[in-house]
Formats: structure tokens, sequence, C-alpha cells
């Protein structure tokens, strides 16, 4: 028997704001046709005037916790993937961890930018895997909105805020690609690259949160050779191939970079799970919400192959292949 990290529930809260394109035309040269045609954005969603990370992935934990059955009590552990916490410290996890009235286990934060949720999966699968925890809770949570440049068209209109959740649970399977939960995973990082996608502030450099800096064209060439490279290998080491796959569900950055890493993977589009023309980048909290879109509307089903990748800051990079 093999020990797997199998899903129980998922959830997922945005914000009551939702920001149309046609929002940004009043603050810099841009229009909804402009961004449509560059990101596949549509809309997104902001959180109102002190509404905090915490307060979204709480919202995003009960619904998991809702769709699992279970309580807050019952969990080992949480894992909280955000770039954009509510302070330097303590950390989110903690923040949630009380707001779900859980006074046992463990809490922390992971920060990979889009690719956190990618990494606390990774953490989660390693500690159920290796039998220090049964049950973890992993959100990817992120207010973008706070740390934007109103000034700059390149980045001000690609991001939003919301948060996702899921709930793993250990289970025994057979140690075969038929297993229910997480198969494989993959992480990468390349720090020569972290001019691409940075915040121009921090605790320890201006004192300051700053405020998000990208270069797209550059960004968007590594992005889809890195992403495919990392779901093949996801999939090689579950033994594996793009035709095994039902869903993708992505990071939700660009719809570009989707289906140019989908074109690579000889993936279709309609086994593709996109959400960015309603939430626009969410960073780490794209994949889980996603995915709980996915199950929520009925088209990921119990014993679905997904594969999920993301790309983030850093650079840092990575992808995993669960069966649902």
């Amino acid at each position: 028997m093999t020990r797997r990290a199998v899903p129980l529930g998922i959830g997922h809260y945005l914000p009551d704001r939702i920001v149309p394109n046609s929002h940004f035309e009043a603050l810099v040269d841009t229009s909804d046709e402009w961004i449509r045609s560059r990101s596949g954005i549509e809309r997104r969603h902001f959180a109102a005037d002190g509404q905090l990370t915490s307060d979204l992935a709480t919202r995003a934990a009960r619904a998991a916790l809702e769709n699992a059955g279970i309580s807050a009590s019952d969990l080992d552990g949480i894992i909280v993937a955000t770039s954009t916490p509510d302070l330097t410290f303590p950390s989110v996890g903690t923040m949630v961890q009380a707001e779900l009235g859980m006074t046992r286990g463990f809490a922390f934060d992971v920060q990979a930018v889009c690719a956190g949720f990618i990494y606390a999966l990774c953490t989660a699968n390693a500690m159920i895997v290796s039998g220090q925890a049964n049950r973890m809770l992993i959100i990817g949570a992120e207010t973008f909105s706070r740390i934007m440049d109103w000034t700059d068209r390149s980045t001000c209109v690609l991001f939003g805020d919301g948060a996702g959740a899921l709930i793993l649970e250990a289970q025994d399977g057979m140690g075969t690609a038929q297993d229910r939960g997480i198969l494989s995973t993959d992480l990468n990082s390349d720090g020569r690259y972290r001019e691409l996608l940075y915040v121009d502030g921090g605790v320890s450099s201006t004192g300051t949160a700053g405020k998000l800096r990208m270069q797209g064209n550059p960004l968007f060439r590594q992005a889809v050779e890195k992403l495919s490279e990392t779901a093949e290998t996801a999939l090689q080491r579950a033994d594996l191939t793009s035709g095994d796959v039902d869903w993708i569900v992505p990071h939700q950055a660009n719809i570009r970079i989707i289906q140019g890493t989908a074109k690579k993977l000889d993936v279709s589009m309609e086994r593709v799970i996109q959400t960015v023309q309603d939430h626009g980048n969410t960073s780490a909290a794209s994949i889980p919400l996603a995915m709980s879109v996915g199950v929520a509307d009925g088209r990921i089903k119990r014993g679905d192959l997904i594969l999920s990748e993301a790309i983030g800051g850093g650079l840092a990079w990575g992808a995993v292949a669960l069966r649902w």
C-alpha cells in the first residue's frame, strides 16, 4: 500500500467588488479591447477597504471545510500561499487558524508568488506521505490590488484579489497512477531571473511594501517554456502522458501563456479550466480558485486526472499531477 494525499474538499471566495476593464480607462491609456486582446481578462475582483488577505483566506477555508464535511478541529495543519500577507508577521496561516477556532496543530505561510499554491501543495503532500500529518488545509490567498502601480498600464490591469482552499487527507493507494490523490510533483527556481517579476520594496530594503514591476515579453517566453517542461516532468514521474490528462488547471496569468503551454503539451483548450477572464491574475490563489470553479460546475469529477502548473517571481515554477 502507498500513502497518498487525497482531495477531500475544496472551496473559494471572491470579494464582492467586480472591476471591469473599463474601470482602467480613466486611470491609464488603455481600453477593454487592449486588455482582452493581450491577456484574455475581462474583469477581476478587488478586496474592499479594510478587507485583508486573511479575511479572504478564512472565507475560502470555511467553504472547503463545508465541502469536505469536517470541522477545523479535524485538521492537523494549515499552509497559506501568499505574497500579500496582512502583516510582516505573524503568518496569515496563524490568523486563519485563530479565526477557524483551531487550537491544535500548526499553521504557516509559504511565498513563491504565483507558484505559491504549487509549492504549498508539494509541502503538504510531503508532510502527509511522511506521516507528519493526516489532514491538511492548503490555501492560496492574495490582495494584489494593494501592491499595484496605478500609473503602469502593463501591470495594473492584470491582477485581482481572491482565495481558494483545498483539503488533503491521507488515504491508502495501490501505488499506481490510478490511485486518487497527488501522484507526482516537480519544483524549480532560478534566481537569475528575479528582475523579470518583482516588487520594489521590502522590510530590509525600503521599509515599504513597494509596487509590482514586470518585464512582460521576456517573462512570457520563460513562462511557456518552463511551464511545459515542468508539466511534462510531473507526468513522467507518475508514468503518465498528456493524453491521460482529463483537465489542466493552470495558473491563470494570461490567456496567451495558457494557450501556449497547452499547445506544447498537445492538449486541447477544451480540456483546460479557464477563469482568467473573470478573475484576472490572482497569483497564488489562481489555481485553487480555478479548481474550485471546475468542481462546482461539474467539470472536474472524482477520478479525473488533473495537471496543474504555475510560474511566478523568483523565478519559481512547478507542477503537480493529482487524481481527483
